[in-house]
């Protein structure tokens, strides 16, 4: 599986993006708890079981922590908030000493007016999309390409063969490809005066909304239908959007969630 490096590399990279589209509301804060979690944290019982092999226990210890912690749900559910109030702490130590930067705001002159350190709920959901992150890249590259999850995003495509062609299949997935791109269009047209959230907020939900008819259309053709009939042709994309869905675009959403408020600008 994956190791320190690219765990680290993926979330500061992401994390650093985050903070330059953000103007600064993710911070470098947002950032080391993000990466710290996306690596150290669902693998603190690998290093348990390590630190205590190293000193004669056998890694008893860690062997036993291991099992429970690197999941993408026990880990937040038995550590999320005991972590997050350590690192909240953390937060305002290094705010206080100047140790690490944490800006809230930017105003006009791009002058940065002061820093603020994380809330427990900050923490909470950067802690969740660290775990989330975490696995992301665990489920891809691990087990010899036989991970659990892997298997199954794999076996929702159509492996006996060239795939039929099912018309209504077609016109079910033509339909729902029309509506999105048409949806988003009409949501993003030109117009003398538009709100950008309200924009993406609307954009989103028709996006959610296309995702689930697609999900619900490949779920019903491939567990519903006896026999089983290829949903999308030979795709897995029951599995790719699924697991895109949780281990990608839910964790950089909780991200987004975590960045500071948008402070008024000063006079």
């Amino acid at each position: 599986m994956p190791g320190p490096g690219p765990h680290m590399m993926y979330a500061l990279g992401t994390g650093q993006a985050l903070t330059s589209v953000s103007n600064g509301r993710f911070s470098p804060h947002h950032c080391i708890i993000y990466a710290l979690n996306a690596f150290f944290g669902p693998d603190i019982g690998s290093f348990a079981e390590w630190l205590t092999s190293t000193v004669g226990l056998g890694g008893v210890l860690g062997s036993s922590v291991e099992k429970f912690i690197h999941d993408p749900l026990c880990y937040v559910l038995i550590l999320g908030v005991p972590l997050s109030l350590l690192y909240t702490r953390a937060s305002r130590f290094f705010v206080s000493k100047g140790y690490l930067d944490s800006v809230s705001g930017v105003s006009l002159l791009g002058l940065r007016f002061f820093a603020v350190a994380l809330t427990v709920k900050q923490c909470f959901l950067l802690i969740t999309a660290g775990s989330l992150s975490h696995f992301f890249l665990d489920h891809l590259f691990e087990e010899n390409g036989h991970s659990t999850m892997y298997t199954w995003i794999l076996s929702t495509g159509w492996w006996k063969g060239r795939a039929p062609v099912n018309p209504d299949a077609v016109a079910v997935i033509g339909l729902l490809c029309t509506c999105l791109i048409v949806g988003f269009i009409r949501i993003n047209r030109i117009k003398p005066v538009k709100s950008i959230r309200k924009q993406s907020i609307n954009s989103a939900m028709l996006l959610l909304v296309i995702a689930s008819l697609y999900c619900l259309w490949c779920t019903s053709q491939i567990y519903l239908v006896n026999p089983r009939r290829p949903a999308v042709g030979e795709e897995a994309d029951l599995g790719v959007i699924v697991f895109l869905a949780v281990y990608f675009f839910f964790p950089h959403s909780l991200c987004i969630m975590s960045m500071n408020p948008p402070e008024r600008l000063p006079l």
